[in-house]
């Protein structure tokens, strides 16, 4: 049996670990995941993409506050996203504040964010919503 040059033993185990990640990683889907911060409750949300827009129904936070997060894509590529926050009155939603991301990109970072911290108020009665959102890779 020939015996193969030191230089190539070497190189396969590397070259199988970059075979494995890069399968690990072809498997990933694309999360949003965002950190809601009202009244001393924390809520985390992970938010998958979805074909329609009209299909994501908003999330109540603390019976005060409404949250939807649009992801816009499939497992391969994120078209855009669209974050709305609403202040619910007695009678109708607010809207406090929308924000659009085009194509954005994994985070590479853990504690990197693809919103950084928004810090939005009620109208009237002060009251403080924060949150912040990152696009992260899940195993399935």
């Amino acid at each position: 049996m020939k015996q193969q040059p030191a230089t190539a033993r070497r190189r396969c185990p590397a070259l199988l670990l970059s075979l494995l990640a890069a399968a690990f990683s072809a498997t990933a889907d694309p999360r949003l995941r965002c950190q809601i911060e009202q009244g001393g409750t924390v809520q985390v949300l992970d938010v998958a993409p979805v074909a329609d827009p009209y299909s994501v129904a908003p999330v109540t936070i603390n019976g005060r506050f409404r949250f939807k997060a649009v992801v816009i894509g499939d497992a391969r590529r994120i078209a855009y996203i669209n974050l709305y926050t609403y202040f619910q009155t007695e009678r109708r939603l607010v809207l406090l504040h929308q924000a659009k991301y085009i194509a954005p990109t994994i985070a590479s970072d853990p504690a990197a964010t693809l919103t950084g911290w928004n810090y939005l108020y009620s109208p009237g009665r002060e009251r403080e919503l924060q949150y912040r959102c990152t696009l992260v890779e899940v195993a399935p």
